[in-house]
């Protein structure tokens, strides 16, 4: 987890400073959704269940693993997205309280606490699959994991310390020093990656494939050309010029990334 730690030190401290992004097309009325408060100890941690009421009594379940500032309304959005699918998405918090950080040193360290802590991630991800699992209108046999830049590296590490996930989407999420494991073998991987992403090097690719094939895990990988880091997020473009850094939002390779997620559910985890 050393390596996990050096990707966050490297490869998300040049993220987008933007910790509340707020949705703004109406939602389908038969969208729910509600909040959910959970203890690890003598921690509270906040999640986000939304879900779309069409008739069905159990629906696949998704959790939906947020960027390292924290839960907020970009990842609930997403969650929202999903819903319509038709899965039960529940958007996870990672770092407790539902707390989002206003600033890059903040959110920086949270995260590197996170992947420096390996037995502190599977507690608190799994968790939130136990929560997501019991909701009665969620099919515990069928659940999976999307992430965005951290939520994405921590939805492959879910999966490869044994979270029984039918799929993982990681969107610009890193692969330093990924290590796959036998555990991960049923788990369907889908990586979303900006082909011009500055921070996922070569070498991370090959090496994410090769621990992939190792295990004959089935995985497609996804390069959306020009992509930069950050690519599905509106306001990276934004704050990458204010913050001279190589990240902006990439409407083709948002809308694309989002299709090719949706073929991938369609094969290997369907909603209906």
């Amino acid at each position: 987890m050393k390596q996990h730690l050096k990707l966050v030190l490297f490869f998300f401290a040049f993220f987008v400073s933007v910790a509340h992004i707020h949705a703004t097309t109406a939602k389908d009325p038969a969208l729910k959704s509600k909040d959910v408060t959970y203890s690890i100890g003598n921690q509270n941690f906040k999640g986000y269940i939304a879900w779309k009421e069409d008739g069905k009594a159990v629906k696949p379940g998704i959790l939906v693993v947020h960027e390292w500032w924290g839960l907020n309304d970009y990842v609930k959005m997403r969650a929202d997205m999903l819903a319509d699918l038709g899965y039960v998405a529940m958007a996870v918090d990672m770092f407790g309280d539902g707390k989002v950080y206003e600033t890059a040193v903040d959110a920086q360290n949270a995260a590197g606490y996170i992947f420096s802590h390996p037995d502190l991630l599977k507690e608190r991800i799994t968790k939130a699959y136990d929560i997501l699992t019991s909701q009665n209108n969620v099919d515990k046999q069928h659940i999976g994991a999307v992430g965005y830049c951290f939520g994405g590296t921590v939805s492959l590490n879910a999966a490869a310390i044994g979270l029984p996930l039918d799929v993982v989407a990681s969107f610009h999420g890193g692969l330093t020093g990924f290590k796959a494991s036998e555990q991960m073998k049923n788990t369907k991987v889908l990586i979303c990656n900006g082909a011009a992403d500055q921070f996922v090097t070569q070498a991370d690719i090959a090496n994410f494939k090769s621990e992939m094939d190792k295990y004959g895990i089935t995985y497609e990988f996804k390069n959306y050309e020009g992509a930069t880091h950050a690519f599905t997020n509106k306001y990276s473009t934004e704050a990458g010029k204010k913050f001279n850094m190589p990240i902006a939002y990439n409407e083709a390779a948002d809308k694309a990334s989002w299709q090719d997620m949706i073929s991938f559910f369609e094969k290997y985890f369907p909603a209906k």
